[in-house]
Parts: C-alpha cells; structure tokens; sequence
C-alpha cells in the first residue's frame, strides 16, 4: 500500500517566507577528519548547516545510526545535538581513532578548525558548519520545532561550496560588513534547502513547523508579507479555510503562540526595520504598523526593545554632521 502524498507548502508562499526570513551567523566552524579517525563534538546552541567539502565517510547525531556522506551532502542538525563524523579508513582491521573535538580546536579570526588527525598529514575529510538562527521577528524561528536532522545530497552545479566558503572568507577578512555579508551567503544555503523541499522525495519538510500544515503556512505567509493589514483571527482563519478554533488550535501548535502574538511580534520587526532606515515618520510607523494608537504602539515596542521609537531611531541612524 502507498504511503499518501506529502501535503507541501505552496510555492507563493514559499517563496513569500523565503524573502523575507531573517537570517543570522552564529558561528562558524570547519571540521577536519584524517583517515582511520573520528570526531566527536558536543551540540550548538543554535541550528547547524553542514556541508562535506572533501571525502566521504559516515556521521551519527545524538547516538542514532550512522548515515553515508559524501562531498555536497548537506545536514541541517537541531540545536543541542551532538554528532560524530568519522573517515573510511584503508584498513578495516585497524581500530578507528575517537577524538574529541573540544580538546582539539584551533580558532583563527573568529573560525573554529576541529580537527581529528594529525595536523601534517592531508585530510580525508574538511566539513563546514555553520550555526545561524533563521527568524521572523524576535521570537519565531523556522527552524524551532526541528528535532530531528534533515539529509539532502546537491551536487557541485547547486554551488553550495562556493557560497559557504566566501562566507568563511569573509569572517576570516574582516571587512566592513563581513556578518551581514555571511549572513546573506548563508542564507542562500538556507534558500537552497527550502527549494527543495518542494521537489525532495524524502518527507523532511514535515520537520519543520511552519511547513508542516499548507494552510497554517499561507496565512502565516500572509502575516509575514503584510502584518500591518487588518488581520483578526476571524479573518486569519478564514483565508485558511477553517473555523475559528480550529484555527487557533493548529496555529498555536505549530508556531507555538497565538496569531495576535505572533502578528504582534511581525509588526514591530517591521516598525524597527522602518525606524533603522530613517525613511519614515514616527507617525507612518505606527500606522503602517497597524496601529490606531501611537501610545498602544510605543508601550508594545518599548516592552520588546527596551526603548521608546524616538531612541531607537536615533541609536541606529549614523550622527549628523555639523555645519560649518
């Protein structure tokens, strides 16, 4: 019997969250594994890209069965998750040598080489991971809910390779906007990763929340491209052909706050992004917002940021110059 058709996102609102999904570096870091070892390390805080550059060889996560990798496999690991990557080895009667990475780690201009092996010999394998956090607003991720790692294999025309090495170049450099420009390099892996989720034969789009459910998915996507609209749960459930507690119910489950919550959040990440430009008054911000009350406005943002609008507005744009 056939298992039934994964219920995908829809492409519009796919592409929706995509453009407009935040998307920061927490870290970076290579792994490098020489043959006949192994590399243990502990878990990030943050969700995990890696990515094979060289060789091939096997990786376990939190103690599951090992899974075959090779150059351009990609993993996305959830937080807190420890693995294991280990080389083939030449000789399957020699033990294979178990490091731990902690123990063995140089750092060179913010980026961590964990290494297994002995430094002068070539590596079997080089891995790149990056740790980043992928949100809309301050408190909903797409990737909270992942607990389990997702496997995908690209090939070199997919240039995923080129995209996470210039985003360690620009760590190493140490350029003027080197995190923003890792960041955005990063998040072209991230984008990546999503286009496939549209065509994967295999059922990892399941794992993420916000597009697990197409229908919590589009109205989410609705939020996120428009959150000062007059959206009410009324509305919001209605665009997602359900009733109203039904639609509360599912939203909460997914997202894992309410959609008043959620739009509350929405809104004032697009008020702060409008203040950080300089482009707006103070006034156009709070009704773009959708906001009827200034007072309402800068009471909510104040509680998120710490700091009535004027200030923030004012920290975040570069100083006048003086006259003269």
């Amino acid at each position: 019997m056939k298992a039934p058709p994964v219920s995908r996102i829809s492409p519009p609102d796919l592409n929706n969250l995509m453009a407009l999904l935040d998307v920061e570096v927490v870290a970076l870091s290579e792994c490098v594994v020489n043959e006949g070892y192994r590399l243990e390390l502990g878990g990030h805080e943050a969700p995990g890209i890696h990515y094979i550059l060289k060789g091939s060889g096997r990786m376990s996560f939190n103690g599951a069965p090992k899974i075959d990798v090779e150059p351009h496999t990609l993993i996305v690991v959830p937080p807190h998750t420890p693995f294991i990557l280990e080389s083939n080895t030449g000789d399957s009667a020699r033990p294979v040598i178990s490091v731990d990475g902690s123990k063995n780690v140089t750092t060179s201009e913010g980026i961590r080489r964990f290494r297994a092996g002995d430094n002068a010999d070539e590596p079997e394998m080089v891995m790149i991971c990056g740790y980043f956090r992928a949100q809309y607003g301050s408190s909903t991720g797409l990737f909270e809910g992942l607990n389990e790692p997702i496997v995908e294999q690209f090939t070199v025309a997919d240039r995923l390779y080129d995209k996470l090495n210039s985003a360690v170049d620009e760590l190493l450099n140490q350029e003027i906007g080197a995190g923003a420009m890792s960041s955005a390099l990063l998040k072209q892996v991230v984008v990546a990763l999503l286009r496939r989720s549209l065509t994967s034969i295999n059922t990892w789009v399941e794992r993420f929340a916000l597009l697990s459910d197409p229908k919590v998915a589009r109205v989410f996507s609705m939020m996120v491209g428009n959150p000062g609209a007059n959206h009410t749960v009324e509305s919001l459930a209605e665009s997602a052909f359900l009733s109203r507690s039904a639609f509360m119910a599912r939203f909460s489950s997914i997202v894992g706050k309410s959609p008043m919550a959620v739009l509350r959040d929405l809104r004032m990440r697009q008020a702060a992004a409008q203040l950080m430009a300089g482009s707006h008054s103070i006034e156009a911000v709070v009704a773009n917002a959708g906001y009827e009350s200034r007072s309402s406005f800068v009471r909510m943002f104040k509680k998120l940021y710490g700091v009535d609008p004027s200030a923030y507005r004012e920290a975040a744009l570069p100083p006048k110059k003086s006259a003269g």
